[in-house]
């Protein structure tokens, strides 16, 4: 069975089929439950330090470059962020939740705008994440409290469309919280007491379902944060189990680990996910309060 696997370290490893990964380096720097990293154009790695208010910059090898940020709510002031995207020109959109809006940085860390998040029917919104087409023209912020993901123009920053409500139906959703985009086109949500991705279009039309409850292969038991890489691979850590499983659409795939060694790779708390052009996955452990950095292997896939 797949929760042998996942939670004996002598379960047998034929159960599985496992990615391997060489891991590189880690990111340690006084984080206080850090929930999302991105990598900018130039390899650049930012960290968001939500319990710090602060979004901390590091190089392409994970020595640290500056942060910015603090406690308020005002402009480049920050009241718990968690989620982060970079757009193709390194403008950097933090979803700073407890003030419900995106805030918009160049990649030095200087304030450029926010966008206000709505009320939402009457009720507060709660943005967790946010994701942004290349061209930095559309952003698509999922407001965890309403059970949606809204649509914003980036140039008047007004709202477009909402996409999905509350329910467990195809384009609804119980507590969405991080969100991942794929060649400008595809949207992949973590769906987080659903136990589930789901995949939609830019548009708002639903794809598919990617997982649902469990804990055997191709399932998940508190699913938290995706990323895609270059060949349109999806990966979904799992912050109860500690695992990262790999989909191939919608399909599973694998799960992280040593094909060497025939093991899974174990993480505490894996939230927030990133895959870089190099085939580096980021891995933001957040009650481990690290960013665990590794070269994915191709050859062994």
């Amino acid at each position: 069975m797949f929760l042998g696997v996942l939670l004996s370290a002598a379960a047998p490893v034929y159960a599985v089929e496992l990615s391997s990964v060489s891991h590189l380096f880690d990111i340690e720097h006084n984080f206080r439950q850090p929930s999302d990293v991105a990598v900018g154009p130039d390899g650049s790695i930012y960290v968001v330090d939500g319990v710090n208010y602060a979004i901390k910059v590091f190089d392409s090898g994970g020595a640290f470059l500056f942060s910015f940020g603090e406690s308020g709510d005002g402009p480049g002031q920050f009241n718990y962020p968690l989620g982060i995207d970079i757009d193709a020109a390194g403008k950097l959109y933090i979803a700073d939740s407890g003030n419900s809006r995106i805030q918009i940085f160049l990649p030095d860390g200087s304030f450029l705008n926010e966008i206000h998040v709505e009320l939402f029917k009457g009720k507060k919104s709660d943005p967790t994440d946010v994701a942004v087409d290349s061209a930095g023209t559309k952003a698509f912020v999922v407001d965890n409290e309403n059970h949606c993901i809204l649509t914003y123009d980036l140039k008047t920053r007004l709202p477009l469309e909402v996409f999905g409500q509350a329910g467990i139906e195809r384009m609804e959703f119980r507590y969405p919280f991080m969100i991942s985009k794929y060649n400008d086109k595809y949207l992949y949500v973590v769906d987080v007491i659903n136990t589930r991705v789901q995949e939609m279009t830019d548009t708002g039309k639903f794809v598919r379902f990617i997982g649902d409850w469990g804990v055997e292969k191709g399932q998940f038991f508190r699913p938290k944060g995706v990323a895609v890489d270059a060949s349109g691979l999806v990966y979904v850590s799992d912050s109860y189990m500690g695992v990262i499983q790999v989909f191939d659409e919608g399909v599973f795939h694998s799960v992280i680990g040593d094909t060497v060694k025939g093991e899974l790779h174990r993480f505490t708390t894996p939230v927030g996910l990133f895959v870089d052009g190099k085939n580096r996955l980021y891995v933001v452990e957040m009650f481990k309060e690290r960013v665990s950095v590794f070269q994915i292997d191709r050859d062994t896939e």
